[in-house]
């Protein structure tokens, strides 16, 4: 969609649009936001508004520039994502080889880098290469959950937006929040370890999935210490069960297996 839909986010897409009808768009960007953040999205949109020629800055969604990069099948425009629970050094030497090919569309090549912050430190150090001298034109975009994993020297070559909680994530959001209360009952009600192991066995399939769940859970959490309902738990328990979600997610950060991590988190919160 045009950047000008994203209602509760005038001031970063202003800021990007005068930034592209001025000439000053850098050559790289981390956009940074949680796994209910669909940064992937957003950055598709970026792209759009660099390259739309009949809505510079905004993106109009519908001539055959934005219709491509929506597909993403626009001709210099490259994505690349992690493979496991990485992204390794020949997927970014592989990219580095496609940034130099001369763009077919247009005078620029976009780069997008899903799950960047799990690249090793070798493919960051390769990649520091392309940040440091890239090709005339070149806008790389690192999507990132968390920017404590880019090296200093990644973090310094690139200006940082930081993505809040806006119209296209909302739907992600209650779905997060309607398995994350869905759990939460079936562990309250005092059922067997092994009927919620095998409900998140069926719901949680990947380490993306993990985190949406903690997202849903800590939001659930945040909730009702707010809201003054605690439910069946003391306000001790809330805030032990935060902290415990943050744990999980540190893990997870740190490639902890997927399974295991909200396993033991479901263990923590059920004892």
């Amino acid at each position: 969609m045009s950047l000008k839909q994203y209602t509760g986010f005038t001031r970063l897409t202003e800021r990007l649009h005068d930034a592209i009808i001025n000439g000053k768009i850098s050559h790289a960007y981390i956009l940074e936001g949680d796994t209910g953040i669909d940064k992937e999205a957003f950055a598709k949109d970026f792209v759009k508004a660099i390259l739309c020629r009949e809505e510079p800055g905004y993106g109009c969604d519908h001539c055959r520039i934005c219709r491509k990069i929506e597909h993403g099948n626009y001709e210099d425009m490259y994505m690349v994502k992690a493979d496991d629970s990485s992204l390794k050094d020949a997927v970014i030497s592989g990219l580095q080889a496609d940034l130099k090919n001369k763009p077919a569309g247009g005078d620029r090549n976009i780069a997008i880098i899903c799950d960047a912050d799990t690249m090793t430190v070798r493919a960051q150090n390769r990649l520091l290469k392309t940040l440091e001298e890239p090709n005339a034109g070149t806008v790389i975009l690192l999507l990132s959950e968390n920017t404590e994993n880019l090296l200093p020297t990644i973090l310094s070559r690139c200006i940082v937006l930081r993505l809040g909680n806006y119209t296209r994530s909302l739907q992600n959001q209650a779905e997060e929040q309607s398995f994350a209360k869905e759990l939460m009952e079936i562990i309250e009600s005092g059922a067997y370890f092994c009927e919620i192991k095998d409900k998140l066995t069926k719901e949680i399939k990947d380490r993306k999935e993990a985190f949406a769940l903690l997202d849903g859970l800590e939001r659930l959490f945040r909730d009702r210490l707010l809201g003054g309902s605690t439910g069946s738990l003391r306000k001790e328990q809330i805030i032990r069960n935060i902290a415990y979600v943050e744990a999980a997610r540190r893990d997870l950060l740190a490639n902890v297996n997927y399974k295991y991590a909200i396993r033991n988190l479901v263990l923590k919160i059920g004892g």
